[in-house]
Formats: structure tokens, sequence, C-alpha cells
């Protein structure tokens, strides 16, 4: 049976869409604040389509922490479509247009819905990686929490052992989502729990595993090869997983985002990315230069402190919500 994607949504979704958007404009409020003041100047009637808006424009893009190349680049793109406008209005779509371009497909916009895509294998292994401090165990967290509630059996793996407090983080977690935990003592190896957590899934018929993973070990490569490591166990026990391996970022580091990113893609092959802190940061700009740079799936993006504030990404409507 094939999906009906053009079918009018019932009023109960179309409530929680905009409820959605409403909590990802509020979440995105000190970038708006300064971009959309910025823009719509620029972009206010009758204002000529010449140089000096076009550098006005790129200086607005770079500051927004979109990065000189991925600015550079739309710049030249939006230069060649402006020849064929008269109106700075019609400018203003043209530039909402190659924003949207810069992201990769994400599974959202195709319409199908998370938990359905999630089903294709099971387990579905998805190793959390990122640096201490960005929110990764708390966005495990709150992906153990939207999981559940779909009524999906989520097992957590507690694979940062470095911290004591990490593992009492994951069990917190664990216990408010109410999902099984696999769980070592402290400085135990943290591909064996990885391990244990994939043949305890198999067993009890889980859904969905969740793996965390240390942030920080006393130097980089360390870290780096735990991570390899914890890869491998993982692919030994079940075949073809991690299904995806989901780094969280933290918005605030700006282009630091980036080169964290670019280490953890070379060590363990990411495949999606979680943007959190959004909505601490004036400098939105920074998803657009991740999924231009990186040429990987944003998933997710964190916009405030709430589950609901984890929300699947949506780059039409996150352009949207900044302009809008």
């Amino acid at each position: 049976m094939g999906f009906n994607l053009f079918k009018k949504k019932s009023p109960e979704k179309k409530k929680q869409g905009n409820n959605i958007f409403s909590r990802l404009k509020t979440g995105l409020s000190k970038t708006r604040k300064v971009l959309t003041t910025d823009i719509n100047e620029l972009f206010s009637p009758g204002k000529a389509i010449d140089e000096a808006l076009f550098e006005e424009l790129e200086e607005i893009l770079i500051s927004s922490d979109l990065g000189i190349d991925v600015t550079m680049e739309m710049m030249e793109s939006i230069k060649q479509k402006a020849k064929k406008l008269s109106d700075s209005e019609e400018l203003k779509q043209v530039l909402k247009n190659e924003l949207i371009g810069l992201f990769p497909n994400n599974p959202i916009t195709n319409n199908l819905d998370a938990a359905n895509e999630l089903q294709i294998t099971k387990p579905h292994v998805i190793m959390v990686v990122g640096v201490n401090g960005t929110g990764k165990t708390t966005t495990l967290g709150k992906l153990a929490m939207k999981f559940t509630s779909k009524g999906q059996k989520v097992l957590i793996a507690a694979a940062d052992t470095f911290r004591a407090a990490a593992i009492e983080q994951v069990e917190i977690w664990a216990n408010r989502s109410d999902a099984s935990i696999v769980k070592h003592k402290e400085g135990a190896d943290p591909a064996a729990v990885a391990y244990d957590s994939v043949e305890a899934a198999l067993a009890r018929n889980i859904d969905i595993v969740l793996i965390d993973t240390a942030g920080r070990l006393h130097t980089q490569k360390n870290l780096m090869e735990e991570l390899k490591k914890i890869k491998r166990s993982i692919n030994k026990k079940l075949p073809g997983a991690p299904h995806e391996v989901l780094m969280v970022l933290d918005a605030t580091t700006g282009q630091n985002a980036i080169s964290q990113a670019n280490l953890f893609n070379e060590a363990v092959g990411l495949t999606q990315i979680a943007l959190t802190k959004l909505d601490g940061t004036a400098k939105g700009g920074i998803v657009a230069a991740i999924a231009g740079t990186m040429k990987l799936p944003i998933k997710y993006i964190g916009v405030g402190e709430q589950i609901a504030d984890l929300q699947e990404f949506d780059p039409k409507r996150f352009i949207n919500a900044l302009f809008d």
C-alpha cells in the first residue's frame, strides 16, 4: 500500500505541526532577531538589486556563521539568478531556496514517519558520539523518550565508562524513558558494553539500541581508537550495525563544530548530525554551514530544554522559521 503524500492533514496533525513550528521560532529567536532585521531591511520594497546589496548580503551571511566558502558559493548562484529579477522581494525567495538547497535529503522531508523508518532493521542500532558538553547524553535520553512514547522498545548502552557520572546520567534517562539499560562498572571496556548491549537487544526483541560513548579521554587519539573499537564490536555481534552514527554538536561553538565533526567522521564515518543549543546562539547559520560543508543529513536540532524541543530537522520548516 503506497503513501498518499497529498492527503489532507487531520486537525490534530495540523495543530501538532503548528506547535512544533511555534517552538522552533521561539528557540531560534536570537538568530531571527539579528537575521530578519538585517534581511528585511536589505530586501525592503523598491531597493535596487546591485553590487552594494550583494556585498551587504554576503556580510550578513558570513556573520550568521554560514562560513566563507559556503557563502561565496551561494553568492555566485544568487548573482546568476538575480539577473532575471527586477525586485528585491523576489531575491529574498531566491535566498531562501538557496539555503534550503544546502541540505542533503533528510528522511523527514520524504513524509515518512521516522518510527516506521527505523523498523527496516531490528534492532536498529544508533551509536551516539560527540565531545563532552555538547548535550550528547541528554540528546540520547530525549531520543529514548521519543521512541518509547511511540511504543518502541529501547535499550541504552552505557558505554561511556570513563566517568561514573556518565553511567549515572544514562541510568536516570533509562528510568525516565522506561528503557532498558546495559551497564558495566566504571573503567570497564566500552566495546564490551556495546557488544553486550546488542546481544541483550537481540535476546529481548528490542527495537532500538542507543549507544552512549565517551566524549573525552586522556588524548584525542585514544578517544578515536576507542570509538573505532566500539564500532567493530557492534558489527561483530550484528553485521551491518551500527546502522547510524549520530554526532551531537553544540551550535554555540560555531565553526569549531565543523572541525569536530571532520575529526569524528574520519574515525567512525558519521551518518547523521544532531545540533543542540540553537536557542543559545544568534548565529543559526551554522546549521546550513554544517550541512553544506559536511554533506551529511542533519537529523535533529535542539531549540530548548524540553523533550519537545529536540525536533526532527526539516530544512523548509527551519528556513521558514528564520525568515517568517
